[in-house]
């Protein structure tokens, strides 16, 4: 089966895409560019329930976030299922990324990023880095992991890289048409969203978007650090 996609959202955690960039996915999937999502880990360790198991909880958050890429039109969810609050900077971890971008061959990749300073899950910090890494160059370069070569796993550039919850944005992405879609989504994301007590997603929501189109020509954004890739 053809596995090509447009756009390949990489994350740590379900409901981390939706938080970060489900707007943009929606437009752009709209606009007929084809999305895919790789979930590192299945969030397995996000409760404070210590009724509910890790794996009865990673089954839930798998799910939930199939349901949140079927309401944006993502084609394609890969869980790695890597532990949660557990991911390092490996040859290992960068090499299922690796295989990822390489079986997938998009011209966009979204992440976290990897140097937003303070408060940010470190699972968000690993994942963006190792992106990075994945991305420029070991995906591209013929010779990084010759073995998947044998799986026919061909190098592959990735054109341009969006990181979300960057503190130095310089891309605003409109997504005053897809907000509901992003709000649908990320109510998907039930077991998540009671740990987080939000008494109004919706109201919640439209400000951080508001706060993100500040200064454009349009209501509701999501905001990124976007990077082309040298050829």
């Amino acid at each position: 089966m053809n596995q090509e996609v447009d756009i390949l959202v990489i994350v740590a955690h379900p409901d981390d895409a939706e938080f970060g960039a489900a707007g943009t996915v929606a437009k752009w999937i709209q606009k007929g560019r084809r999305a895919a999502y790789v979930v590192c880990t299945s969030g397995e360790k996000g409760t404070s329930d210590p009724e509910l198991s890790p794996e009865t909880l990673a089954g839930i958050r798998e799910a939930e976030q199939r349901n949140a890429a079927r309401i944006l039109g993502v084609s394609r969810v890969r869980f790695l299922r890597l532990p949660d609050q557990g991911l390092e900077d490996t040859p290992e971890f960068r090499k299922r990324i690796v295989q990822a971008i390489r079986a997938f061959r998009p011209h966009t990749v979204i992440t976290s990023d990897p140097y937003r300073r303070y408060i940010w899950h470190r699972d968000h910090r690993i994942v963006g880095q190792v992106t990075l890494d994945a991305v420029y160059p070991f995906a591209r370069d013929h010779w990084a992991y010759p073995d998947l070569l044998e799986e026919g796993l061909r190098p592959h550039k990735v054109r341009e890289l969006y990181f979300f919850g960057a503190q130095e944005a310089n891309y605003k992405s409109d997504i005053t048409a897809t907000f509901r879609m992003k709000l649908d989504a990320l109510r998907c994301h039930k077991s998540q969203l009671s740990e987080l007590g939000i008494p109004d997603l919706e109201s919640w929501l439209r400000r951080r978007c508001k706060e993100a189109a500040k200064g454009q020509p349009f209501e509701l954004a999501e905001s990124f650090h976007r990077v082309e890739i040298p050829l």
